[in-house]
């Protein structure tokens, strides 16, 4: 099962990724013990390398937060769900089923696992919809869209949320979690992340 997650184009669920805040938050972790932040540097130290290896949330981790990570994210509709219980990720914009369901191309926005039969009771409804253009029309194509229909937003994070999704999500039963937490493994400094390779192999 983990290889599979691995399988899947890595560059199809995660891109356009954009990190800011890494050497900045690395030296702020240095200020409780600065006596003048002038001379403080943003190298890795063991102290550094021991406060983003602590439990999550201990507090003791807190720079993290500073290490903003934005990219696109393109999930089911299953994994969207699940998403969203993580409050320290925000979505910055998103693709809208009530914007454009109508218009999009049904086969190429399902997954692999969406069975013919559905995609096709989905395409029908659709036509069904543009002949009537009727409330209730439309209402049986979105309580219609099936788990693995796909859809792309914006995201932001940092790097103690991945921490927190990487751990509880590397081994899930769905690819594209895996995927995402692959992705994570090739973050700059991806031991604040995920721990350090040995760890990441277990």
């Amino acid at each position: 099962m983990e290889s599979e997650g691995k399988d899947m184009d890595q560059r199809a669920i995660v891109s356009n990724v954009e990190i800011y805040g890494l050497e900045e938050s690395i030296k702020a972790a240095k200020f409780p013990f600065a006596k003048d932040i002038s001379k403080v540097e943003d190298g890795i130290t063991p102290t550094i390398e021991r406060l983003a290896a602590n439990l999550i949330g201990s507090g003791h981790d807190n720079f993290l937060n500073g290490i903003t990570v934005q990219f696109d994210l393109t999930f089911s509709m299953k994994a969207w769900v699940e998403m969203q219980r993580y409050h320290f990720i925000d979505f910055v914009s998103s693709q809208s089923t009530m914007h454009c369901i109508t218009n999009f191309d049904i086969d190429k926005m399902c997954n692999e696992y969406v069975s013919d039969l559905t995609k096709s009771y989905l395409k029908r409804a659709v036509e069904e919809y543009k002949n009537s253009y009727s409330d209730e029309s439309f209402l049986k194509i979105i309580y219609n869209i099936p788990s693995g229909f796909r859809l792309t937003a914006r995201m932001t994070t940092n790097y103690r949320q991945l921490k927190t999704i990487y751990s509880q999500r590397k081994k899930h039963r769905l690819p594209e979690w895996r995927v995402f937490c692959a992705w994570c493994e090739t973050l700059p400094h991806s031991e604040f992340i995920c721990g350090k390779a040995e760890e990441v192999k277990k």
